[in-house]
């Protein structure tokens, strides 16, 4: 099979989509890898890292050019005309972004093949989980970094002064995310509290992290908690659908001035009512007093780290892909719920669901 790997355009995003060894082994199954130019260079992987691995170097279309395109984001805009009747597997995130993306892949007559909604057989997520315990450590770094007075914070640190523990972060969500800014709040040297809808989740957060609140992820208890908070993590996911707004803008208007919210959600369009997007170039805004980071890209601040963690963890279905083509997607059940559009319809029904357009929801299995 032909496969391309592009360089990403989003703002100040660094990652791509394989490594040069795991570019190698494609090659050496038989496949053709074209590669742009310079893609791998903000993850520290250099083009001849690239050539000595087999790979071709190539321009933009000759890497979207190919039958199986491999990226990290959703293709932006200024992509769309590449876009035709080949697969495209990456982080489409589709409930979160502009609708012209599902649009125009329906047009075209695109295999999008989600990251965030493969499965594996016990229903986890394996390819979204190592990106979202890298954003999950983030959102701690983040929020104590903002949390600073000289970046317009209340003046809190996170952290243990003497044995005294400074600083409340509450944290919404019980999965990856949640437990990974959870644990890196804790480590800091805050008081730490989780709202989760799972009392088994919660029992493993208690026993391995400490003495870190569990409660259980009802508005009133939401409500009284961050208004307490100095930091607020929103860390809510539904595969593949829009996130629900946990966090009201009520909710937020109780928050001290100075607070700081970081919404991990925001890829799935955000799970705080006063959440919007932003970037790693202005990454946050203020909204009643509350400074606001809502980065759709995070783990792209970490390119290196992040490039290694999401290879290890695309490559075994790549390989599969590239050597079965659609019969390795119709074989899988889980592998199968990656496809959110194909032959012109979405067959994610939660997308569709979310933009109206039901009528153009088929499951993959009847096309």
């Amino acid at each position: 099979m032909r496969i391309g790997i592009p360089k990403e355009i989003k703002d100040k995003e660094n990652r791509v989509a394989l490594t040069p060894e795991r570019v190698g082994a494609l090659v050496a199954a038989g496949h053709e890898v074209v590669v742009e130019a310079g893609a791998g260079l903000g993850s520290g992987f250099t083009d001849h890292d690239y050539a000595a691995a087999g790979a071709r170097l190539g321009d933009t279309g000759a890497a979207w050019g190919t039958e199986l395109v491999l990226k990290v984001k959703e293709p932006l805009e200024a992509e769309y005309p590449y876009l035709r009747d080949q697969m495209v597997f990456t982080f489409f995130h589709l409930a979160g972004v502009p609708r012209s993306l599902t649009e125009t892949l329906l047009e075209r007559g695109t295999t999008a093949v989600a990251y965030e909604t493969l499965e594996d057989a016990q229903g986890r997520l394996p390819i979204l989980a190592p990106m979202s315990a890298i954003a999950g450590n983030m959102a701690a770094l983040a929020g104590a970094y903002y949390l600073a007075k000289f970046n317009g914070g209340k003046g809190v640190q996170l952290g243990t002064v003497l044995g005294q523990r400074h600083g409340r972060v509450l944290v919404v969500g019980d999965g990856v995310v949640g437990y990974h800014a959870a644990k890196s709040a804790y480590g800091l040297g805050a008081q730490v509290a989780v709202a989760g809808i799972d009392q088994a989740k919660g029992a493993r957060i208690r026993q391995e992290l400490g003495a870190i609140e569990f409660v259980l992820s009802e508005p009133a208890t939401i409500a009284r908690l961050v208004a307490e908070a100095d930091l607020v993590v929103g860390a809510v996911l539904r595969h593949g659908a829009k996130a629900d707004y946990v966090v009201t803008e009520a909710m937020v208007r109780s928050m001290q001035p100075g607070s700081v919210i970081v919404d991990v959600s925001i890829d799935q369009g955000g799970c705080v009512e006063t959440s919007r997007p932003t970037s790693h170039s202005d990454p946050v805004y203020e909204k009643h007093g509350v400074i606001h980071y809502c980065v759709t890209n995070m783990p792209g601040a970490y390119p290196r780290t992040s490039t290694l963690a999401l290879s290890a963890a695309t490559f075994p279905y790549v390989q599969r892909l590239a050597a079965g083509g659609l019969a390795a997607l119709r074989e899988d059940p889980g592998f199968a719920k990656a496809v959110n559009v194909h032959r012109g319809y979405l067959t994610c029904q939660p997308v569709a669901e979310s933009f109206g357009l039901e009528a153009r929801y088929k499951p993959f299995a009847e096309l």
